[in-house]
């Protein structure tokens, strides 16, 4: 049976040294053998010899159906993915004369993102002659900010970086 070397486990003839500690199908104890004998003892019983532990002396060897062992890690890592709950770090942007009805428009997104649980960057972009009048993007990410300070807390103030002023708010606990 030629198995892939996965990072883990050595299968089969890919186990190269010359005595190994056998755990059997059932999980009993084989004692010390040679990798010969084992991998017979395995293909015997329509299973592969599997190295679990590799580090040990001599190493630890498992006969088991490697196929299967490798669907049920796949199914175990699946079900524990599917359980973590990831948050992501949503973004608006916005200009600094945005109008006062896009604003509330933007900040009611903003807070359907933090009602998901998202983080969310909030980005007032200057274009131009407006660099010169920076304190209308201030102003703007102020309404923003006094706007959003129930559901939200700002992570980091509001801080230029080249032409763009952003913050970033995270829900409230």
């Amino acid at each position: 049976m030629g198995r892939t070397v996965t990072a883990k486990h050595r299968v089969n003839h890919l186990i190269r040294v010359p005595e190994v500690r056998v755990i059997g199908s059932e999980g009993e104890q084989l004692g010390i053998l040679k990798t010969s004998e084992a991998l017979k003892l395995a293909h015997e019983g329509g299973f592969d010899l599997v190295e679990v532990a590799a580090t040990s002396t001599p190493p630890v060897c498992r006969i088991m159906d490697f196929g299967k062992f490798k669907y049920e890690q796949s199914k175990k890592e699946h079900k524990t993915r599917q359980h973590q709950k990831s948050t992501q770090v949503k973004e608006i942007k916005f200009r600094p004369r945005t109008g006062q009805h896009d604003l509330d428009t933007k900040v009611r997104q903003i807070l359907e993102f933090l009602a998901e649980g998202n983080k969310t960057k909030v980005t007032v972009m200057f274009r131009g002659r407006e660099m010169a009048n920076q304190s209308l993007g201030r102003s703007a990410m102020e309404k923003v900010r006094e706007e959003l300070k129930e559901a939200a807390t700002i992570e980091m103030e509001p801080r230029m970086e080249g032409r763009n002023l952003y913050m970033i708010v995270s829900p409230k606990n």
